[in-house]
């Protein structure tokens, strides 16, 4: 008889299983079995060997006939045909089931439980059981009773994919079946590819129910003014949010509702590459915990961390649940949104550190996602960061077409009527190279002028190459930092630089130019004639 915590899976199991164990079991288990060490205060040190960051181009989507027409197919979702699919799935079921131990964790993804979703995952090691047990939500004891998953992950990190018999690429496959509700995760230990695979799936589902899927982090002021930080790895979604004077709602995935904002996680996943108790002592108190999960993070003999040590990767991470940081929402969810703010780190160091956007603009910049990919974030990546444009600032993990999210932010933000701005967290005084990354400082009181309300009231002047609404002046910060042209020597070669970005928004443009208004169309940037 299958047991209750494999059931929907597939899989009959023949070793031991560990269904739901807590944080300091899971420890116990991921010791004992030699999966990683303690540091010295207590976190949990994992190494994921060749995978350190996502594996996006071993990324599928099963081609089903229920959703083939739906899907934004291409060098994001690529396709698995069914039978490949079938293969595959059937290889993992039969090596989960021979293994001599399993793990199972059931979750809940979304706080509101009006949107929420089931998620069950079976894996072979402890620790990748205490990372979800981190990062999702934790149901209380008595809605384990019965729990049916909506949608289940398979998780064979040790196994080899084949691709002539599976039909991917490498021996590295994460495959997602809407119809099936199954996800399978093979030859990869990297454990953001747990977290980011069900995140796919609520950008699937919610848009249907009238909810706008978004990646980015929110939080909430003593007046109850919600704000969001949209943005890519290393922007500093996290960091941003994570204020001292604002309760943290999560740092992540998020949910927009016409009853408000909701987190999609019960945990944060911090990149703390280079992370000190000054600039970000939240983050760092978390990652200095008991039942914190450390990835490719590097300590020595006795445990002590090295947080600026990059021989593993520069992408080191850490996973800890959401009551680790001391001021949160509990409930995971607030009104709606007050301000939205996208934030893009400019490799070029050519853009303002903050811009007043118009409702327009804002679905420009969403659809544009400009910003640099920090390295180590997704395999193959050099040491330096490389200018990038990623659609709704998340285009990785979008199985819809742009434009339903782009649009969905539009009608949100006309209903709701919440300020708009785009904030440079990148570089000033040059490029990467040559000048230097904008101090956290400076954009801390920038997004205090602008959450509380004061920036909204400023004099603003147009950026004549961007078209930006910048501010004259700002409180706490100099006013050569608000005009990026001021910080280079070289004014010419700003100026150069400027215009070859400009080049790049127009170029990324063309593909969007045909599905939007003529009021979006109107602010996009573009040379000068």
């Amino acid at each position: 008889m299958t047991h209750p915590a494999l059931a929907g899976t597939g899989i009959t199991a023949t070793g031991a299983l560990r269904a739901n164990l807590e944080a300091a079991a899971l420890v116990g288990e991921a010791l004992r079995r030699g999966e990683g060490r303690l540091s010295e205060d207590g976190a949990f040190m994992a190494v994921t060997g060749q995978h350190t960051g996502r594996s996006v181009q071993d990324k599928f989507v099963v081609d089903e006939p229920a959703t083939t027409g739906e899907i934004w197919w291409g060098k994001i979702n690529k396709k698995m045909p069914q039978a490949s699919f079938a293969a595959l799935i059937g290889d993992v079921r039969g090596y989960l089931g021979s293994r001599a131990e399993l793990f199972t964790q059931d979750l809940y993804a979304g706080a509101d439980p009006a949107h929420r979703i089931r998620v069950r995952l079976v894996t072979t090691n402890a620790w990748h059981a205490l990372f979800a047990r981190n990062m999702f939500i934790r149901p209380p004891a008595d809605e384990l009773e019965g729990f049916t998953p909506d949608f289940t992950i398979l998780h064979a990190p040790e196994m080899e994919a084949d691709p002539a018999r599976h039909g991917c690429r490498t021996t590295t496959a994460i495959a997602l079946s809407f119809a099936e509700r199954i996800i399978c995760i093979a030859g990869t230990s990297y454990a953001g590819e747990i977290k980011k695979s069900i995140f796919t799936v609520m950008n699937w589902l919610l848009p249907a129910r009238g909810v706008l899927p978004m990646h980015c982090s929110a939080n909430v002021g003593a007046a109850g003014d919600v704000a969001l930080f949209f943005g890519l790895s290393g922007t500093g979604k996290t960091t941003l949010s994570s204020d001292p004077d604002r309760r943290l709602i999560g740092d992540d995935e998020h949910g927009w509702s016409p009853n408000g904002v909701f987190n999609f996680e019960g945990g944060c996943y911090a990149k703390v590459i280079d992370l000190s108790a000054e600039a970000e002592p939240q983050i760092f108190s978390a990652t200095h915990r008991f039942g914190t999960v450390l990835e490719n993070v590097v300590g020595d003999a006795a445990g002590k961390l090295d947080l600026a040590d990059r021989t593993l990767t520069e992408n080191t991470r850490s996973c800890y649940p959401i009551h680790y940081i001391p001021n949160i929402v509990p409930e995971g969810r607030a009104g709606l949104p007050k301000n939205v703010v996208m934030l893009t780190a400019d490799a070029f160091g050519v853009l303002p550190p903050i811009a007043k956007l118009s409702s327009a603009q804002a679905m420009y910049h969403f659809l544009s996602g400009y910003t640099a990919r920090v390295a180590g974030t997704e395999k193959g990546m050099g040491k330096e960061p490389q200018a990038t444009f990623s659609t709704c600032f998340g285009a990785p993990f979008l199985p819809r077409h742009p434009e339903v999210y782009g649009r969905m932010l539009a009608e949100r933000i006309g209903e709701d009527g919440a300020d708009c701005w785009l904030v440079n967290t990148g570089w000033t005084g040059g490029g990467y190279g040559t000048g230097k990354r904008m101090g956290i400082r400076h954009t801390r009181a920038l997004l205090r002028a602008a959450l509380d309300g004061s920036l909204a009231k400023a004099e603003f002047v147009r950026d004549p190459f961007f078209g930006l609404m910048v501010p004259k002046a700002v409180p706490g910060v100099p006013s050569e930092v608000l005009n990026p042209r001021e910080t280079w020597a070289d004014k010419a070669a700003y100026d150069r630089t400027a215009r070859d970005l400009v080049t790049r928004f127009e170029k990324n443009f063309e593909t969007f130019a045909g599905a939007v208004d003529a009021s979006v169309r109107d602010v996009a940037i573009r040379a000068a004639a």
